[in-house]
Formats: C-alpha cells, sequence, structure tokens
C-alpha cells in the first residue's frame, strides 16, 4: 500500500442512506468518499414510499422532480384493496387517489411519492456525481479500520483488482445495513425483536396485469387466506413489473417456499408470468444501543431495522443521513463545536426507536398472520367473515396509509443539547394523520408559503437562519455573536400576518436541518452562548428552565448562566 488518501469523511455502504449522506455532504461542498462492495445496480424493489420530509430533502437537493415525476402513471389509482386472490374475493378497500389527484398539503409543499429504490437509488447516484466534492466507487470494501481519536484509518479492498489502499478520514459512517460490517466492529448490540418472521420478495413481470382479473387498478392488494394476510402485490412501474411479498412464518424453511407457485395463488389463475428476481429476508424490530462512538458514526438499517409495513425504514434513515450531513459540515467548515456530534445519538436514536414502534404497530394492525378460518369459503358464513374482516382491516390500515404525516414530518428533538426549549410540547397525536405544525425548539420549522412563490422551507439548509417576523426586536446581537463564532447565519424579515401567527415568536432561529433550534420575542440576554449552544461548543447539559416558562427569553438566561 502506498501514502494514505485522505478524505473529511468515508461512508461505507452506497445504498440509499450513504448516497443521501453524500449528497448532502456534497450539497455542501465537503469531500468525502462513498464505497460500495456491490456494483450500485439495484434490481428489488425493497422500498416503494417515499415519504413526505424525505422528498423535502430532495426538493433542498433539486430532485424532487425527478423522485415525483420518474415515469409511474400519474393516473394510477393507488387503492388498497384486501383480496383472497386477485381473481378471488374482494373483502375490503381504502380507495386513495392517483398521484395526479392528490391534493396539495397545508403543511408542506412536496407530497409524498411513489418511487421504488431500483429508480429512487440511481437519482441520488446521479446527483452524487454531479458534486465536484463527492467520490463513489464502487466494488470496494472495508476491510479493517481504526479510530485513533484524531482521525480513523481504514484499509480499503478493490474487489476487482484486489488491491490495498490505506483511507485515513475526519470520521467514517457506516451506511452498511443491518449486517453493518462497522457496528459489529465497534461491538454495538441492537435489542428488539430479531425475528418477527421470515420473508420473501418476488419480482415479476405480467404486462397490464390488472386486465387478468376484476379488482382494477390498485397501489397494493393485500391478500387473505385462512392462515390470515399472507402477501402483499405491489405495481413496481405502474406498467408490467410487481413485486409479491411474502409473509412466512418464525419456522419457516426458505428452501420449501417455491415463488411460482405462491404467485399463481397470488393471482388466483394460470396467467403467465416471469419472475426477474427471488428474495429472502427477515422482518425484525431492532435498534441499536449506541449510533456511533468517537469518529465512527451510524445510519440508516446499520443502528435500526424495522417491518416495511407504512414504508419508514429508508425514510427514517434518510432523517439520520441529513441529521448528520450539517453536524459533520459545520466541523469541517470549522464552526462546529466539539460536543456538535454528541447531539446525533441523543436526536436520532429516539427518532429511530419512535418509527420502529409505529412500523411494528403499523404490521400488527395488518394481520400479523392470525388465522381467518372460512375466509375463503364459498358459504353464507365464509361471506360473514369476509365482510366483518374487511371492515376490520380498512379501518384499523387506514391510520397507516392514508398520509400518515405526524408520522413523517412530526418527530422532534425535544431532548437535544443543541436545542434551546421554552416549554412543554404539545402531545402527539393518536392519530398519525394528524399533523400540527409548531416552531417549537425542536421541532421541524412550519411551511408556509411566501409573496415569491417559495416556501419557508427553501429559506433553510446553508446554514442558520433568523427569522425575523413583524415587530421583531434588533437582532444585531445575535448576528455578531454568530459572526464572531463563524457560524453561518441567514437573517430574513418576513412580513406576514399568517406567518408571524405560524411560527408564534417574533425571532425564531432554525438550524441548517429545517429544525427549530431556538426562538423568542426578545433577543436572548447571552447571544454568544446562544450561538456556542446551537453548534454544540457546550457540554450537554440543562440549556433552558425545567419548568414551562412564559417568556422564551428565560430559557436562554438559564443557558448563559450554566455556560
Amino acid at each position: 500500500m502506498g501514502e494514505a488518501v485522505r478524505v473529511p469523511v468515508l461512508i461505507v455502504g452506497g445504498g440509499p442512506v450513504g448516497l443521501a449522506l453524500a449528497v448532502d455532504l456534497g450539497w455542501r461542498n465537503v469531500p468525502c468518499l462513498v464505497v460500495e462492495q456491490g456494483d450500485g445496480e439495484v434490481v428489488d424493489a425493497k422500498m416503494f414510499a417515499t415519504g413526505i420530509r424525505t422528498v423535502e430533502f430532495c426538493r433542498r437537493w433539486g430532485i424532487a422532480e425527478k423522485v415525483r415525476h420518474w415515469g409511474f402513471p400519474e393516473d394510477f389509482p393507488f387503492d388498497n384493496v384486501f383480496v383472497t386472490s386477485l381473481n378471488g374475493h374482494e373483502i375490503g378497500r381504502i380507495p386513495m387517489p392517483a398521484l395526479q389527484d392528490i391534493p396539495p398539503f397545508p403543511t408542506s409543499p412536496e407530497g409524498f411519492a411513489h418511487c421504488p429504490q431500483f429508480v429512487f437509488d440511481p437519482i441520488l447516484a446521479e446527483k452524487a456525481r454531479t458534486l465536484p466534492s463527492v467520490t463513489l466507487r464502487y466494488h470496494t470494501q472495508l476491510t479493517s479500520f481504526r479510530d485513533t481519536g484524531d482521525g480513523v484509518t481504514a484499509e480499503l479492498l478493490d474487489l476487482k483488482s484486489g488491491q490495498r489502499e490505506e483511507v485515513r478520514a475526519d470520521y467514517l459512517v457506516g451506511c452498511d445495513g443491518i449486517g453493518s460490517t462497522v457496528r459489529k466492529e465497534l461491538g454495538i448490540e441492537m435489542r428488539g425483536t430479531g425475528l418477527i418472521n421470515h420473508s420473501f420478495n418476488v419480482m415479476f413481470r405480467v404486462p397490464e396485469l390488472w386486465n387478468r382479473h376484476n379488482k382494477g387498478k390498485a397501489g397494493r392488494y393485500v391478500i387473505v387466506g385462512e392462515e390470515g394476510t399472507w402477501a402483499s402485490l405491489t405495481p413496481a412501474d405502474g406498467k408490467d413489473l410487481w413485486r409479491l411479498m411474502i409473509h412466512g412464518e418464525l419456522d419457516t424453511d426458505p428452501d420449501t417456499v417455491d415463488p411460482e407457485t405462491e404467485l399463481r395463488r397470488a393471482i388466483g389463475n394460470d396467467t403467465q408470468f416471469e419472475i426477474v428476481k427471488f428474495g429472502h429476508w427477515l422482518r425484525r424490530h431492532l435498534v441499536a444501543d449506541s449510533y456511533g462512538r468517537g469518529r465512527v458514526l451510524l445510519a440508516g438499517d446499520a443502528v435500526h431495522v424495522m417491518p416495511p409495513n407504512g414504508g419508514l425504514g429508508m425514510n427514517t434513515g434518510l432523517g439520520d443521513s441529513v441529521d448528520l450531513g450539517w453536524k459533520l459540515a459545520a466541523i469541517y467548515d470549522g464552526w462546529g463545536g466539539e460536543h456538535l456530534i454528541e447531539s446525533y445519538e441523543a436526536e436520532r436514536r429516539p427518532v429511530g426507536i419512535r418509527q420502529c414502534d409505529e412500523a411494528m404497530e403499523n404490521f400488527q394492525r395488518y394481520g400479523s398472520r392470525k388465522p381467518v378460518p372460512h375466509v375463503t369459503d364459498e358459504t353464507p358464513d365464509g361471506a360473514r367473515v369476509r365482510t366483518e374482516l374487511g371492515k376490520r382491516l380498512s379501518s384499523a390500515n387506514s391510520q397507516a396509509w392514508e398520509n400518515p404525516l405526524n408520522t413523517h414530518l412530526g418527530y422532534r428533538y425535544e431532548d437535544s443539547p443543541i436545542v434551546v426549549p421554552d416549554g412543554p410540547l404539545p402531545p402527539e397525536p393518536e392519530d398519525s394523520r394528524h399533523y400540527t405544525q409548531t416552531s417549537h425548539p425542536g421541532c421541524r420549522a412550519p411551511h408556509a408559503w411566501l409573496q415569491d412563490g417559495r416556501s419557508t422551507l427553501d429559506l433553510f439548509g446553508t446554514g442558520f437562519t433568523l427569522i425575523r417576523l413583524p415587530d421583531a426586536p434588533n437582532s444585531d446581537a445575535i448576528a455578531e455573536a454568530f459572526r464572531s463564532r463563524g457560524v453561518p447565519l441567514n437573517i430574513t424579515y418576513i412580513d406576514d400576518p399568517a406567518i408571524a401567527a405560524l411560527y408564534v415568536r417574533k425571532l425564531v432561529l432554525v438550524r441548517p436541518d429545517g429544525h427549530v433550534a431556538w426562538r423568542g420575542d426578545l433577543p436572548p440576554s447571552d447571544a454568544v452562548a446562544l450561538a456556542d449552544r446551537v453548534r454544540g461548543a457546550l457540554p450537554p447539559g440543562p440549556a433552558a428552565a425545567e419548568e414551562p416558562v412564559d417568556d422564551a427569553n428565560a430559557a436562554v438566561g438559564v443557558l448563559a448562566d450554566s455556560a
């Protein structure tokens, strides 16, 4: 091996989470190297649902249009239909509009997207290649690494040439999935339910399958037998490519599952098909004890694995990437404090637990393979069973499938050491479809349309943003404090009563990831202490009064006293 290659950030794993981190870093002009032992080709549709927050991130990176309009027919209806087979009985239906018929959301400039992984990953990779500071290397394996305290030394193996090389990075981020080599080397455990069931994906082709049955086009057909919900069928491209996801049992032997037999059972007749790929995976519910150690960090499935019900796994991982991206950039640019990276786990691990629990609830609503005797019987008793089951399944699953905005937008960093709270947050709604925007510190800053046609979300990203609303006091002290610490700060005045009412306070400080860091009606008593808190220069500790306060600025007074 020759002289070590030097790079600020080494990313291990070139799936959607690793690529998203590279895009976010590259968008911030931070040099990074992504190594992926595969060839980057994606055939399987491991995920379809691109969440609304993920599409907001894509908007920031300039790729939202491609994610929303990649070629899936926009008039294709997305009903969720419960059936005994495509040519069997319809049990229940949750009507859902086609993409072109979904009305705009008042809480976001974007919406949910149907973008399977074999489309989404290449869009991210294409964007990454346009960013001068990003390098993608496929057929490259991480063989070892060591944290030296002031950096990470890693050994890489080129799987084609057999050559080895040493890379010296400031930080290494393992985005290498459930079997993460990086996490295992760190000795970090995953806890939860290690095996819920065995599951299988069958990617297959049938042109216009909807013409081979009478259930019509749908975004998902959930297939129920006497053993319970045993499979779901989803259109991948809206034309001829489909995915059948088969739910096995805890003790299912993968060698006994015949994809052709399962496909014929799901379709319910002798329709001819072409199997493109058949794969086996384990349904799990796990969260890592830690999101990294020292200069080695973890993201995505390397730290949280959940049932795919509700489409939360990849989207949670993208949130990890964006949280890490701005913090690593802050350190690279010299203004990030020595405790900034510590806030990554404090913020994202609770979100990982939240989303894993929500996905598990979705799986249980879905049926969890509970037996349903007589569901296929051609008898009055069978008809009664189907009617009752259809009502239950449709009611229970509406919460997971009908735009669960709070699940995707409502997570908050209320216990973050780099957020200055000003009182208790409103309670989480019981129904995940109900989301109320709030400017409480730790929450995603609210969306509203500006007079020039932009969203307020378009103001956030490159640095901190101080929103000044009508009657806001002088903010020169804040500007000077951030300037003295080298922290990028954009100050924007918005003269709009509706936005002022939405943001509540006259001054609202928003982080580079779009979450509120602090708010107040008066400047903080110590603006330098505020700057140091939100950039991670102060050790974790009480940043605000423990009890609710009438004046949000009292929180910063306590912060200054403790600094």
